[in-house]
């Protein structure tokens, strides 16, 4: 049943859209260059490294570039790249499952024998846990949060359970860990190590934790797994991938702001309550309890609530004190709100019998909220402006898939409300099989628009440029920087920006930028250019010269002079605008 729901979430129509741009796209571009390539050390993309991420996820992505037939049986790319993030979404979900199934909480006896009273809470937990916002967006998504999600969650999880049983593989949590370290890096040692502090400050056995979890001979495990890969980078990369991982990507992140996400220290207070709706309030409910209980005495076996609660603590204090903060560092935190959902109706948790029917009627009623803001999405539809998604609200108003939403969400409140059941933990899984439906009927066809109208023009643009490219000539795209543009071509991409300074950037990179597949110099009169519609009204690209070839949504495809071009950067440097492409850059592509 677990995996089957997630199979119905994360893996129906994965491939039906394409990449989505920008770091999505990176991703799938360094993933099938490895498969074609055959270097399995250093990503690449775009004719250079790529140090962003360490290569467990790259090999998975390439691993499926490299099947036989990749081209005919996955024709976008996307079965490929969105497989790891899917597959590990439902092993959390189906391991999520399998820890409360086996553990019941808080004592389980009276339920050891009854499989169906013990399956409820352990299915209301996968649940709880897919059907996250932020679990159903990053769970078909090509990047390595999802990955580095279930590869952390697996470690902690196989950790508690080895400290609940009398026996068990205390290994097997420090060989999930090391393969978390290679999917994100040392935070993974850092939340892995925090958790356990934390569990242990909330009432847990020093001593079992020692004899149960050996962290000495654990660590040595995990670094003697995934610290080979990072040796043999700095031997063959040297410095530069030094600086890029280590200092950048995840020293920098920590102690600056990064790509201007920056935001204030409530920013993982707001995460926790948005990123487990609509069940947040059984969140809340489940964490107070645990929390005001800490110090009561607790046996290793029905620790998993405390468990839970200082694994999702450790994120919300590790990230909060991050300068940088985005919401999928949230991510490795919604398992743990999952278990936390469902053991908020666990018999003996609440202390009182109106408790849970309460959180499940809050649920409820914030479904019916959501079910009448799809109603009137007509006018908030209105206030989205992006000029990638031209149309929008045409489309989405036109389409069923709102209407069938808000349904969905109504119905799902009712039998929250004990429509068909009064068992607090059946009423949450039939309201959480009815939002299941929200999958292939809601997200599956929005996102499906979402790609119509903003991936779409690339793909298209790409082909056209894939005709018209004439041998040895550049192609470039400036304005809105689509990283897709050079994974559908095939070809090494020019990428610059809007402002004046990207214009002389392009023209200098034409005659002197070396990089793997571009040929520097004069030898091409022309140039294949890209352009969004607001970059092409700009001052310094009025009155361009040459052929346009081709439109697509907002985009343009000229056949750019290269005289012109050259002309115009003339003018720009005459007047003080000097070229800056060789600054050094972190995230360069």
């Amino acid at each position: 049943m677990v995996a089957a729901a997630g199979a119905l979430l994360f893996l129906l129509g994965l491939g039906h859209t394409g990449l989505v741009d920008e770091t999505p796209a990176l991703f799938a571009a360094s993933a099938r260059q490895m498969a074609r390539s055959g270097d399995w050390l250093i990503p690449q993309v775009n004719g250079l490294p790529r140090y962003d991420k360490p290569p467990l996820v790259y090999w998975l992505m390439a691993s499926f570039y490299a099947l036989p037939g990749a081209s005919q049986w996955d024709p976008l790319g996307t079965w490929a790249a969105r497989l790891p993030s899917a597959l590990a979404t439902i092993s959390t979900m189906v391991l999520l499952a399998d820890t409360l199934f086996r553990w019941p909480q808080p004592d389980g006896t009276h339920v050891r024998g009854q499989k169906a009273q013990r399956s409820a809470p352990a299915l209301g937990a996968a649940l709880a846990f897919a059907l996250s916002p932020l679990v159903l967006v990053w769970g078909r998504t090509e990047v390595s949060d999802a990955l580095f999600s279930a590869t952390l969650s697996s470690s902690l999880l196989l950790a508690w359970r080895t400290y609940a049983a009398d026996r068990g593989a205390w290994w097997a949590c420090w060989g999930a860990l090391a393969l978390a370290v290679l999917s994100k890096g040392p935070v993974a040692l850092v939340l892995f190590a925090f958790t356990w502090i934390l569990f242990w400050i909330l009432g847990a056995s020093a001593a079992r934790l020692r004899d149960r979890l050996r962290p000495l001979p654990g660590l040595v495990l995990t670094l003697g797994l995934s610290a080979p890969w990072y040796g043999l980078a700095l031997w063959r990369e040297g410095q530069p991938y030094w600086e890029s991982f280590f200092g950048y990507h995840n020293l920098q992140r920590y102690t600056r702001v990064v790509n201007n996400h920056e935001q204030g220290w409530w920013y993982f207070l707001a995460m926790l309550l948005l990123g487990s709706l609509p069940f947040t309030p059984l969140l809340l409910l489940s964490l107070g309890r645990t929390l005001r209980q800490v110090r009561s005495p607790l046996a290793a076996p029905h620790s998993l609530a405390r468990f839970a609660s200082a694994w999702l603590l450790a994120v919300l204090l590790f990230f909060s004190a991050s300068a940088t903060k985005l919401p999928s560092y949230w991510l490795v935190a919604t398992p743990a709100a999952g278990l936390l959902v469902a053991l908020a109706l666990s018999p003996g948790r609440t202390g009182s019998e109106a408790l849970p029917h309460r959180g499940l009627s809050t649920s409820a009623g914030l479904l019916l909220i959501f079910s009448a803001a799809l109603v009137i999405s007509p006018r908030w539809l209105a206030q989205i402006r992006d000029p990638t998604l031209p149309g929008l609200q045409e489309v989405l108003t036109r389409s069923p898939a709102l209407a069938l939403g808000a349904v969905i969400m109504v119905v799902s409140a009712l039998l929250f409300t004990g429509l068909v059941s009064k068992q607090p933990s059946q009423r949450l899984v039939q309201g959480q099989v009815a939002l299941l439906l929200l999958g292939p009927l809601v997200l599956l066809p929005v996102w499906t628009i979402g790609d119509q109208l903003r991936g779409s023009p690339i793909r298209d643009l790409a082909a056209v440029a894939v005709r018209e490219r004439s041998h040895q000539e550049t192609l470039a795209m400036v304005g809105l920087r689509q990283p897709s543009l050079h994974y559908y071509s095939n070809a090494t991409v020019i990428f610059e920006g809007r402002s004046e300074t990207a214009l002389v950037n392009l023209s200098d990179r034409l005659l002197s930028e070396k990089r793997p597949g571009l040929v520097p110099g004069r030898h091409q009169t022309s140039v294949l250019l890209v352009i969004d519609r607001t970059t092409a009204d700009q001052p310094h690209w009025r009155d361009w010269q040459g052929l346009e070839l081709a439109r697509a949504g907002s985009y343009r495809l000229w056949r750019l002079d290269r005289a012109w071009l050259e002309g115009r950067a003339v003018d720009l440097e005459r007047r003080g605008v000097d070229p800056n492409w060789r600054d050094p850059r972190p995230e360069r592509f």
